[in-house]
């Protein structure tokens, strides 16, 4: 029988949303590589009807048969309903508006939500250097919500991004009317110990529920700035054998 580990239980969890936004009809869904395309393809196993996944390189309503080791990786393409030009999936799609959810990880994330795919410490002489955020900046700014799935640790929790490469809530309440961004900016972040959402008023992530066999003192010690808890902290739902399971054939593909 399958067990479970910290990451199965965050990319279950991712998956469970999405699944969740699908059935009301949010279903089209910008999906990065990584943790997200994980999470995103459970998804369109687990749930009917299933998100509808949109990838940065024009490829549309793509059901790969194996987890795609980048955006320009053919299985994207040959199992799309379409496939479309960059500037056409940036354009027509993204900031059209026709993108319900954007799917990101980072390096960083910050209490507003902001994250960073770009540098670790200053841009002029960073110490580390990253692959750079690709198409996240836009997703960031025009898909209808984002959704932001990454382990959660102090170094990658932090009070202030070193570097915004996608912006969340920028510096808080108000901030993205300021700026004009159409998207509604992140809605969860979820990650190996628990749920995080910004709290309506300031913007700022709270904790709102916890993984099983997860602490407050864990969740506060991963985080670089006071982590807040809500009030009614509530507890994610155990792993089904058929969450693992499907999650098990994806990964071994």
């Amino acid at each position: 029988m399958p067990t479970d580990s910290p990451d199965d239980v965050m990319i279950v969890n991712a998956a469970r949303a999405l699944g969740a936004r699908a059935a009301t009809g949010r279903r089209v869904c910008f999906v990065g590589i990584g943790l997200p395309s994980t999470a995103a393809n459970l998804a369109r196993r687990l749930y009917d009807p299933a998100p509808i996944l949109v990838y940065e390189s024009g490829c549309i309503g793509s059901k790969p048969t194996r987890l795609p080791l980048s955006i320009g990786d053919g299985e994207l393409a040959d199992t799309a309903d379409a496939v479309v030009s960059v500037p056409e999936i940036f354009a027509y799609w993204l900031q059209a508006g026709r993108i319900d959810v954007g799917f990101l990880g980072g390096a960083q994330v910050d209490r507003f939500g902001n994250i960073n795919s770009t540098v670790i410490g200053r841009y002029d002489a960073p110490s580390t250097r990253l692959p750079g955020a690709g198409g996240a900046p836009e997703i960031a700014t025009s898909a209808g919500e984002v959704i932001v799935i990454m382990r959660q640790l102090a170094r990658a929790f932090v009070e202030r991004c070193d570097f915004v490469s996608s912006v969340g809530f920028g510096d808080g309440p108000g901030a993205r009317e300021r700026l004009g961004l159409r998207g509604r900016g992140p809605k969860l972040v979820i990650t190996d110990l628990g749920i995080l959402e910004p709290d309506p008023e300031t913007c700022e992530l709270v904790m709102t529920a916890l993984h099983p066999g997860v602490t407050r003192e864990d969740a506060a010690a991963a985080t670089g700035w006071a982590l807040r808890f809500a009030d009614e902290l509530g507890a994610t739902a155990a792993l089904s054998q058929d969450e693992l399971g499907q999650l098990r054939e994806l990964q071994a593909a």
